[in-house]
């Protein structure tokens, strides 16, 4: 069987990727690009100093700063309404994930038409999206460099995945320098992600050994650079490897896709707009405890990337020791312990688990799972 692998045409990484990007904006000859961001990135001055690099190279642009901690579908409405006023031919999306995925589904919508829950599941669209360029300000997500867009429906209360390569930027940039003001809940949020990218990608059937490289070496950095980059923002070291980590951990789940943490999640965002990152957090241990029937030597394998020493220990031991690593590195930078903390319902569960059942990234769990199961998972996150 054959395997694909998506990515960007073009990413730069490291430090100064910003202005050393600028001459790849400039060779595709745009003349008017959105960027798509949020309130604060605008007011930090971040919007206006893309928007100088560009003006510098002949590249007008417009500023939608309305994007939502999780992008709505209002959000892609009003963007698209400055994109289509102003004859935009690209878009910039600036920030985290939010606002790269309010700017896919504004990009989507510009060249397909139509509502932007009309794509929602896999490989709907039938046209690329305008020309998108993502420039990255946290290290978790790595939604700058993949296929996936993840839309909150307001009325459904439900995160929907939009999955299919016609939403892929075309250029990722990823300068440590602009991650070095998160601060440290947002810097132990995005980096859980990140490793809960690594994981799932892992574990996931459709893992490649493509996939299993960018897992690994993925958790490995983020094992050995999270901590410092919570304590010490200003470690540039520690931001750059995270932001390679959340790169490589990019590349795996675009290609292998997720599981259960992310369907979970997911609904946990949509009903309660919970911060993403601290969902996957939270449910990260309680779903490869469920997923370790089906994959313990990979989890083994997680493990010992996470810098456990594994040599003696049998699958089942191995698969433990990962949990507990997990457990460990989310209590070290004060992810919350428990759903409890984050006020989700006990009456919510069952519709909960109905919508994950549902989600594109329970597809490729390593464990199919039911109703029943799926709310215990939940229970047990409690």
């Amino acid at each position: 069987m054959s395997t694909t692998f998506f990515i960007p045409s073009v990413n730069v990484i490291g430090e100064n990727a910003l202005s050393d990007a600028v001459s790849h904006i400039q060779g595709h000859g745009f003349k008017h690009g959105l960027i798509v961001t949020d309130s604060f990135m605008n007011k930090s001055g971040a919007a206006q100093q893309v928007s100088d690099l560009l003006g510098k190279v002949g590249i007008k642009t417009s500023i939608y700063d309305g994007t939502n901690p999780n992008p709505t579908i209002t959000n892609v409405n009003d963007g698209l309404k400055i994109l289509k006023s102003n004859n935009c031919d690209c878009v910039i999306s600036l920030g985290g994930g939010s606002p790269h995925d309010c700017a896919k589904g504004i990009a989507l919508l510009a060249t397909n038409g139509g509502e932007i829950k009309d794509y929602e599941g896999l490989d709907i669209p039938k046209k690329p999206q305008l020309p998108l360029i993502s420039i990255n300000t946290t290290a978790g997500t790595a939604s700058e460099i993949t296929r996936f867009c993840v839309i909150t429906d307001e009325v459904r209360h439900i995160k929907m995945a939009i999955v299919t390569p016609m939403v892929t930027p075309i250029l990722s940039v990823n300068d440590p320098a602009l991650m070095a003001g998160m601060p440290p809940g947002l810097t132990a949020a995005t980096g859980m992600d990140a490793l809960t990218h690594a994981v799932e990608a892992y574990v996931s059937i459709a893992a490649s050994p493509i996939t299993d490289a960018c897992a690994l070496k993925a958790t490995t950095l983020i094992s050995e650079n999270l901590r410092t980059a919570v304590k010490d923002g200003k470690n540039m070291v520690a931001r750059e490897n995270m932001a390679y980590a959340q790169l490589l951990a990019g590349m795996a789940f675009n290609n292998a896709s997720l599981g259960y943490v992310h369907a979970m999640a997911h609904q946990l965002g949509g009903l309660y707009g919970l911060p993403h990152g601290v969902c996957n957090a939270v449910l990260l241990p309680h779903v490869e405890e469920y997923n370790t029937p089906k994959c313990a030597g990979r989890l083994k394998d997680i493990a010992k990337a996470m810098g456990v020493n594994v040599d003696n220990m049998s699958d089942e031991e191995g698969a433990k020791a990962c949990i507990a690593a997990i457990r460990a590195l989310s209590k070290d930078i004060n992810i919350p312990a428990n759903l409890t903390e984050l006020k989700v319902k006990a009456e919510d569960i069952p519709t909960l688990a109905t919508n994950a059942l549902k989600d594109a990234c329970a597809v490729t769990n390593p464990r199919v799972g039911n109703q029943a199961e799926v709310e215990g998972i939940f229970k047990a996150a409690m």
